[in-house]
């Protein structure tokens, strides 16, 4: 009997620390819910810790409503073709039907989405060839993806160069032609006409290649403070090219925080991808650098893009650095074949004669120099900023044409240019024409530029390995 009084007993402060306890924990779960979501949410989007407070993105809270770059354009593309299901001969909805493919195609790297804005901007060219500024602009971009910039400079002029996006193509445009004080005209009326993301971050690209580096970190923080969240895409591109300045200056952690800033922004963007294994690969984090290179393979869904000749050299060096000599001569063949396969569009592709070039010079035999040189010298005709020229010194020094590429490492030295793989370039070749004076001065700006360049950097770079 007492037994059962005793259960009966807990038995009621059971019930009755249920009943208590229930709207209780409903009030805590109701209060508490929130906050652990708003808790995650600040984990999801926090900044790397070690990120400068000038680049952090601050509209966090988009991000989780952020949808796939991808998903929307496909959306786009679908409301402009039910539209010209409607009224086939509309030149302007086919125009905006042409700048959807075109994003797209930016955003995938895919070729064959440049393909179908080329195909949709001339037909609308066909239905309204008068005012269609749209259309132009379209034709203008891939002309300069083709590397065709006096084309690309050709539709511009027309669009008018009081035309924001004209102007802007005209910036990049004279940029890889080597043209810089154009370029820096055409950034500065830009930045005066509409002072934004985009225009800043093009103008701080025009002052890098003068080596205005003060500059260049004001334009990459005004350019920040600026931005909006709507284009995230935008801001992601900033943090990536700031990144690549970082990198190029020997502050590898800021580099690497930008890199993740940029990624936190858009996860699957391919170019913080790809720049931020480059970095990991310098550092000797090899597994790491494999891994962001095999997301971008992932992302592509095995589509052919733009981005696999870097990849798939990237992954090369990766392996050769590792010494699997098998997988770095698969990798280098494959990245090879890739190229090739570029080059027989011819004028309809959008092939990269530099990027054959140098690869064919990392093989460095003789009939692989020979090529190379070939390829460089018809490169220079189109093309004539830093880099191509670099390849260019590279290639006739291989060659055996040392006061020739001497004399093209002087005029990147004019430019104003600060790289510090350059500046090695150039100490290499004054020490085998005897210049040591000039040798030592020019990698001891090397240095300058970058502390942490070394003789494995230069190496690394194909630049061969001279003692500072």
């Amino acid at each position: 009997m007492t037994a059962n009084k005793s259960q009966k007993t807990k038995s009621d402060i059971f019930w009755w620390l249920l009943l208590l306890g229930l709207p209780i924990v409903g009030i805590v779960a109701v209060n508490l819910l929130p906050n652990l979501r708003e808790i995650s949410d600040k984990i999801y989007n926090k900044s790397p810790a070690n990120l400068d407070a000038n680049y952090r993105y601050h509209f966090s809270e988009i991000l989780r409503k952020n949808p796939n770059q991808k998903d929307i354009l496909q959306q786009e593309i679908a409301f402009y073709q039910q539209r010209l299901a409607v009224d086939a001969r509309s030149g302007l909805n086919r125009a905006a039907l042409a700048g959807a493919y075109l994003k797209m195609a930016r955003v995938t790297g895919e070729g064959g989405w440049f393909l179908l804005a080329e195909q949709a901007a001339q037909r609308s060219i066909a239905d309204l060839p008068f005012d269609n500024k749209g259309a132009l602009l379209i034709l203008a971009r891939i002309a300069e993806a083709r590397h065709d910039f006096t084309t690309a400079l050709r539709f511009a002029k027309l669009v008018g160069f009081n035309n924001e996006d004209a102007i802007a193509l005209s910036v990049t445009s004279h940029l890889a032609m080597g043209k810089v004080s154009e370029a820096n005209t055409a950034a500065e009326t830009l930045v005066k006409i509409m002072p934004n993301l985009g225009s800043l971050t093009l103008r701080a690209l025009v002052r890098e290649s003068q080596g205005r580096d003060a500059e260049v970190l004001q334009d990459y923080r005004q350019a920040m403070a600026t931005e909006e969240p709507g284009d995230v895409a935008g801001s992601a591109r900033a943090r990536s090219l700031l990144g690549r300045f970082y990198a190029r200056r020997g502050q590898l952690v800021q580099a690497k925080a930008l890199f993740l800033e940029a990624l936190r922004l858009v996860p699957r963007y391919q170019l913080a991808l790809i720049y931020l294994a480059d970095l990991e690969t310098r550092q000797g984090d090899y597994r790491e650098a494999e891994a962001n290179y095999n997301k971008v393979y992932a992302y592509s869904g095995g589509v052919p893009t733009v981005f696999d000749r870097l990849v798939d050299r990237g992954m090369a060096k990766v392996k050769d650095l590792q010494g699997n000599a098998i997988e770095f001569q698969r990798l280098r063949d494959k990245a090879e074949a890739g190229l090739r396969q570029e080059q027989v569009s011819g004028a309809r592709g959008f092939g990269h004669r530099r990027d054959l070039a140098s690869l064919l010079l990392e093989k460095g035999r003789s009939q692989d120099v020979a090529e190379a040189l070939a390829l460089m010298q018809q490169e220079v005709k189109i093309r004539r900023d830093a880099v191509t020229l670099d390849i260019y010194a590279w290639a006739l020094s291989s060659a055996g044409e040392l006061p020739k590429a001497d004399r093209v490492m002087a005029e990147i030295v004019r430019s104003g240019v600060r790289d510090a793989g350059m500046f090695y370039r150039a100490g290499a070749i004054a020490r085998t024409l005897g210049k040591d004076a000039e040798s030592r001065a020019y990698f001891q700006k090397a240095k300058q530029i970058d502390p942490t360049f070394d003789s494995l950097s230069g190496k690394t770079l194909g630049l061969g390995s001279y003692e500072f």
